[in-house]
């Protein structure tokens, strides 16, 4: 199912434009391709929004249709030096954000960008959640609704038909990226922040074998103990507490009996959030698992911000880079 490494088009100067190709071109396109166990459609189509150049390589913003959320997504893709030159695929990170974030913190912010180009990964980064669907309340709420999809796949009505995060995160997005983008097959990581670290986190616990390597900036980990965590699957899953473990990574660490992972898990000391986040019930979890092994950093003085996020990130990229070259 890997394609054959093409030269993506230079965009400079221009603000938008289609850039559409089928995985294989010889086969008709309704038929279906089997991605990690799920029949994906062929035809994947892109609208580059916006391309820069940035430490020999390019940050690029996209849009695409999404079939399993049912309307138009967005995200990031920083493409490395080496990405940009013929045959010369790379290992894929994907960066899940966190609560009220769209797209372009993780971009703007973070300065990912020189790290990644120094180790020659592709970074893509999706927006928090679907934009404009126009559900009632969708806005009402910094953490529930609009910038707040948790990277669940909502059970409830009305959010069910639209916000199904986890699944776009773990199916459709990795699909659209191997269509489109010179990756290379099993080399594929995954981070995030707070939301985003337990998006991180569960999508790595229940997909053993899709992530090589993954890692969390302040992850809400143990989300039916947290406020927000509470408020997003009574609203997107349940009113039964009984039913949300499957969505909390500490419950999923306590039952993990798969494939051996490691889980990096990166805590500022001064985090006015921590009383939501519970690393500690994480940690706990892990120790009488030994499927599962962490690596745990309490950075002393830190909090929430993406001050923090920008002076540890390379320690992160390298960490990925170090893994996905080893597969």
């Amino acid at each position: 199912m890997g394609r054959n490494p093409m030269r993506l088009p230079s965009v400079s100067g221009r603000s938008s434009f289609i850039y559409s190709i089928t995985r294989h071109s010889f086969r008709p396109k309704s038929i279906g391709v089997l991605s990690f166990g799920y029949i994906m459609t062929e035809n994947m189509t892109l609208e580059l929004v916006s391309s820069s150049k940035c430490f020999e390589g390019e940050q690029r913003v996209y849009r695409h249709k999404s079939a399993t959320l049912d309307c138009e997504m967005t995200f990031g893709v920083f493409l490395p030096p080496a990405a940009l030159e013929e045959n010369n695929p790379c290992p894929v990170l994907f960066f899940l954000s966190g609560l009220t974030c769209t797209h372009e913190n993780f971009i703007q912010k973070s300065g990912f960008q020189k790290h990644a180009a120094q180790h020659n990964l592709i970074v893509v980064n999706p927006d928090t959640s679907p934009r404009g669907v126009n559900i009632a309340g969708e806005d009402d709420s910094y953490d529930f609704g609009s910038g707040a999809g948790f990277y669940v796949d909502a059970k409830l009505e009305p959010w069910a038909k639209h916000y199904k995060m986890y699944s776009y995160v773990t199916q459709e997005l990795v699909d659209v990226v191997n269509a489109n983008l010179p990756v290379v097959p099993g080399k594929r990581g995954i981070f995030g922040h707070s939301m985003g670290g337990h998006g991180a986190l569960i999508c790595a616990l229940k997909n053993p074998g899709l992530y090589q390597s993954v890692s969390a900036f302040a992850p809400i980990t143990n989300p039916t103990k947290s406020a927000w965590g509470e408020k997003a699957l009574t609203g997107y899953i349940s009113p039964n507490s009984a039913d949300w473990a499957q969505w909390d990574a500490t419950s999923l660490v306590s039952q993990y009996e798969s494939t051996p992972q490691e889980l990096f898990i990166d805590q500022g000391s001064k985090d006015n959030f921590l009383s939501n986040l519970l690393p500690e019930n994480l940690l706990s979890a892990a120790e009488g698992n030994d499927h599962i092994q962490t690596i745990y950093k309490l950075r002393e003085g830190y909090d929430h911000s993406y001050f923090y996020i920008a002076t540890f990130i390379a320690e992160h990229i390298a960490y990925h880079a170090s893994l996905l070259k080893a597969v």
